[in-house]
């Protein structure tokens, strides 16, 4: 124990003598270890059970490429943090962990309560566990799977480095069968996050308006695998077409075979060799939409030469399409060759408890839920992607999504690196979550932050995925007050403005883009005992909840007459919950108190997405 805390207890006898029911031993102990003081600032529904987990967040973590067996290692890791620790760029040798007691619940950031670390910005990281093989698995290859870590990781296994990886993100994977020893194993990883803003980061860094989060938040598992095996697979719906295309990507050469089944319905089979682009014919495809959110399953096979299996997953895949058309003379999103009004939320998918992560599984659906069942249909993912489960429910549940991808901060700083980096993740993330029906428009750069070659990089992601819609520039209309605003880059699908409150001085369409309100809305509410303990704010206020729902159906009144006269498709209300300062949630930010009447917000809502379904007649 260091010398302040035995002042602090022998030589204040009159402080101590006023803490009643406490021991001294216990104070002792509080001082000695500051993880006992720690204390949920403001739990959700959710925090007690994850907190207790013994495998947190253990649901199979990839919905679109599922094997049988796996191993989640998410759970209690040894953990070095902070700016003492050892440097966690690119080591080449492990950390010692001699003497460190720390434990750390992955993959719950160390910055966030549900760690159980709870300290401020860590930079170099340091985590440690054990496991067995399982004895099913002898002979097999065992990749080691990351759905993400922030920034750069650097793994060892049994001593041995094995890889790196650079970017937040995108997930990536190892094989480390010839790592792997007979009995128990050792995994470290290292995980350096500066949060210096050159790399993408969105709000998690040294501008973003929230807390800092560093190193693993996402899920760590295992899986065995054959030397032959599926790596990826692309999935493409051509509805005009009747058809999928098909990618299947491999180590190590075999043939494919795809089977589309509808319920235990085997509606198409192809083969193909590994590598090659095929088709799978989908006669009288049934449309995945908002309104009927429906998904076609798919097993794929991959045969050795000798026509024995090697490896078999099963995925899904939803039949629809987005463009853009004119109708009635105004250029609109259409879906499935319908306009359908975007009436969505702006969710950023922070966690009082978890920051960047869901404390459970229940807790990650339960957003998705909320926006559904109020009557939106799209959520705007602001600056930051989610595990893939979160898009498979989108899938499910059948939300449309706009994926922001994270911003960088200091763009003109270290150019080379920083925007070679930030086309490197965002290509990546464009990967990750390609086959997800929802999603249909990818969103590179918000409000001119982090923005450059805004025009060229819109153009590239239009030709990379030509199946989406790019909202290049959402809100170049405002601008950081440190950098030149880049403004509108005259191309992609949408010109796009934001206004709080909004919603007059939206865009309107041009020749070649339809309209879209990115954000607006931002009207606070203070729920008592519901706030995170600093100062709140939002762009306006109302003081009751009643206030808030007229004041919401009246800007959604207002949206209806520019969908209508002023040709705007897209608006998205500001915001799903709470963050921490921010008040302008629908929801509080722990989840516990609707600010708004449901019944109310669900029948305005429908009522404009109806009348942008009666413009199609």
């Amino acid at each position: 124990m260091q010398t302040s805390h035995y002042y602090l207890l022998l030589n204040m006898p009159n402080f101590i003598n006023k803490i009643h029911g406490i021991s001294l031993v216990l104070l002792l102990l509080l001082c000695n270890f500051p993880a006992l003081a720690q204390k949920a600032e403001l739990p959700t529904p959710w925090t007690e059970q994850a907190k207790k987990e013994e495998v947190p967040l253990k649901e199979y973590p990839r919905p679109q490429m599922q094997r049988t067996e796996w191993l989640c290692l998410n759970g209690k890791w040894d953990y070095r943090g902070g700016k003492s620790a050892p440097n966690a760029l690119n080591p080449q040798i492990e950390a010692s962990f001699e003497g460190v007691s720390q434990k750390i619940l992955v993959p719950y950031c160390p910055e966030s309560y549900l760690s159980g670390v709870q300290k401020k910005q860590e930079i170099n990281l340091w985590y440690r566990r054990t496991f067995e093989v399982p004895v099913s698995w002898k002979g097999k290859d065992v990749l080691l799977n990351f759905d993400g870590v922030d920034h750069d990781a650097t793994v060892f296994v049994n001593g041995k480095k094995i890889g790196s990886h650079s970017g937040g993100y995108d997930a990536f994977s190892f094989n480390i069968k010839p790592y792997l020893i007979k009995g128990r194993n050792t995994i470290v990883v290292a995980a350096y996050d500066p949060n210096d803003g050159k790399a993408p980061s969105g709000k998690n860094s040294s501008r973003g308006d929230y807390t800092f989060s560093s190193g693993i938040w996402q899920t760590v598992w295992l899986e065995p695998v054959s030397s032959t095996h599926i790596k990826s697979i692309k999935l493409l719906p051509d509805v005009n077409g009747k058809r999928l295309k098909v990618l299947v990507n491999t180590i190590g050469a075999g043939n494919v075979t795809a089977v589309a089944l509808s319920g235990r319905k085997e509606i198409a089979q192809s083969k193909a060799a590994a590598g090659t682009y095929f088709y799978l014919p989908i006669e009288n495809p049934e449309l995945w939409s908002p309104d009927h959110p429906f998904l076609y399953d798919l097993k794929i096979t991959l045969q050795n030469s000798n026509g024995s299996i090697a490896d078999e997953v099963v995925s899904y895949f939803g039949m629809r399409d987005i463009k853009l058309a004119s109708l009635n003379g105004v250029m609109r999103p259409l879906i499935n060759g319908k306009f359908v009004m975007q009436l969505g939320l702006l969710d950023q998918g922070y966690w009082p408890d978890g920051i960047l992560t869901a404390p459970t599984e229940e807790a990650l659906k339960s957003d998705i839920e909320y926006t559904k069942n109020a009557g939106f249909n799209l959520i705007r993912k602001h600056m930051k992607t989610e595990p893939q489960r979160f898009y498979y429910w989108a899938d499910k549940l059948g939300l449309l999504v706009w994926q922001d991808m994270p911003a960088i901060w200091y763009q003109n700083e270290d150019t080379t690196a920083t925007r070679r980096m930030f086309r490197k993740e965002l290509k990546a993330i464009v990967d990750d979550h390609y086959n997800s029906p929802s999603i249909i428009t990818w969103v590179p750069f918000n409000e001119n932050w982090g923005a450059f070659d805004v025009k060229n990089i819109t153009a590239w992601l239009k030709q990379y995925d030509p199946s989406r819609l790019v909202n290049g520039n959402s809100g170049f209309n405002n601008n950081p007050p440190y950098q030149k605003p880049y403004g509108d880059p005259g191309n992609g699908d949408f010109v796009d403005t934001h206004i709080y409150v909004g919603p007059y001085g939206a865009s309107v369409p041009d020749d070649k883009r339809a309209a879209s309100l990115g954000e607006f809305g931002g009207v606070g509410l203070f729920v008592r005992d519901h706030m995170w303990p600093v100062e709140n704010n939002a762009y306006e206020f109302e003081p009751t909840r009643s206030a808030l729902t007229d004041r919401y159906v009246f800007l959604m009144e207002r949206v209806e007459q520019l969908m209508k006269y002023k040709g705007l498709s897209v608006a998205v209300y500001t915001q799903t919950t709470d963050v921490e300062h921010e008040v302008n949630g629908v929801l509080t930010y722990d989840r516990k108190v609707e600010k708004m009447e449901s019944k109310r917000i669900r029948e305005v809502n429908q009522a404009v997405i109806q009348a942008g379904n009666d413009l199609n007649k």
